[in-house]
């Protein structure tokens, strides 16, 4: 993730977050007040990011893109922040200077568990991304070769909840399209 630009309106715990981006090359996230440093996704993780990209961004409808280094704020909390694996918002995104995507126009998070982090993605995620009002929360697992998807966010819950297995499509009606998992890896 490029180094976040300085902002006089910064609050001190987003200061410390970017400093910490800086000087260790993690991504930083601030989750309920918590700073949270993840790693660059290895090899696997990686991959199903670009596969997914690569379907995702000739099939989205007009004046939306898919982006993989970008952050979401979370409405009227001037801390918190996510960097999901890859978002879907409004085009309009990649002529913006901020680092930080408004939730009112992102459509889709995916997050790919990490061997190590589980439980940020499978759970503390689904909520706060609910909180954010994101309509679809999409949840790759490559340890169990399945997914989730979480739809309908109301009152810091998902209504909607889909699981499935690779090798079955995600049907993401919002957006008119189906993303095909078959050829997701799983990790070893």
């Amino acid at each position: 993730m490029a180094p976040m630009t300085a902002d006089p309106e910064m609050t001190p715990l987003r200061r410390a977050a970017e400093a910490a981006e800086d000087a260790s090359g993690l991504r930083a996230e601030i989750i309920r007040g918590v700073l949270m440093m993840s790693p660059i996704p290895r090899g696997k993780h990686a991959g199903i990011i670009n596969k997914l990209y690569d379907q995702l961004r000739p099939a989205l409808p007009e004046g939306l893109q898919p982006f993989q280094v970008a952050s979401v704020a979370l409405p009227h909390d001037p801390d918190d922040y996510a960097s999901p694996d890859l978002l879907v918002c409004d085009a309009s995104f990649e002529d913006s200077d901020s680092w930080l995507a408004e939730p009112g126009s992102v459509e889709l998070v995916v997050e790919v568990v990490s061997k190590g982090n589980s439980s940020k993605d499978t759970r503390d995620m689904v909520a706060w991304y609910a909180d954010a009002g994101i309509p679809v929360y999409l949840l790759i697992d490559p340890r169990k070769g399945s997914w989730t998807r979480y739809t309908v966010p109301r009152d810091g819950e998902y209504q909607g909840v889909l699981h499935g297995l690779y090798g079955e499509d995600v049907e993401l009606a919002t957006l008119g399209l189906k993303i095909a998992t078959g050829r997701f890896p799983q990790y070893s």
